[in-house]
């Protein structure tokens, strides 16, 4: 059993919420020129499994995401597979594919979504939006995982401390060369 199916199967979700998910090394930086800075399979498998992963085979998850988020994925993998993508920009002409949502905020999201047969909410970046869904009053959980290296970033995580309380952290984990910790936060 791994730290993810362990944490997962002691959580009761709260209906109508919806939970974060992000990467950030040791200075809370996520991305620089829109990309990752590392290259860690078995952490983006991590995110898969717990983005995709539903509690009824008939439902599937949803990923919110921002507009730069949303280009910044390859595009073998746009959308992300098995989930509902969500794509919030307030340009109503922004193009995305006919199996993409497009909102202008957050909130019109949650709202859409509600009527949808979803199962899950994640938000998934970038730091802008994640700066809102933290204060969110239906924001629940943090997932986070946290690399123990400096990156040259330019892109960072808000400040996230004083808004959740470590629920929930695995054991360290090591892949080409770089140490880092899956953490689980609840919103304070």
């Amino acid at each position: 059993m791994n730290f993810l199916d362990e944490f997962e199967g002691k959580r009761k979700r709260k209906a109508g919420f919806f939970d974060l998910v992000i990467a950030c090394d040791s200075q809370r930086g996520m991305s620089k020129n829109n990309a990752l800075p590392w290259r860690l399979p078995a952490e983006v498998k991590y995110f898969r499994d717990l983005t995709v992963s539903v509690s009824d085979p008939a439902l599937k998850n949803a990923v919110i995401m921002g507009r730069k988020t949303w280009q910044s994925l390859p595009l073998k993998f746009m959308p992300l597979p098995g989930r509902l993508n969500v794509v919030l920009s307030r340009d109503s002409g922004f193009p995305v594919p006919l199996d993409v949502l497009r909102c202008a905020s957050l909130d019109q999201a949650l709202d859409q979504l509600s009527s949808e047969t979803v199962d899950r909410l994640f938000v998934i970046g970038g730091a802008d939006v994640l700066r809102h869904a933290m204060s969110h009053q239906r924001c629940s959980l943090l997932y986070l995982t946290e690399i123990k290296q400096r990156f040259d970033c330019d892109t960072f995580l808000p400040e996230y401390e004083k808004l959740f309380r470590l629920l929930s952290s695995s054991e360290p984990q090591s892949e080409t060369g770089i140490e880092y910790i899956f953490k689980v936060y609840e919103r304070r």
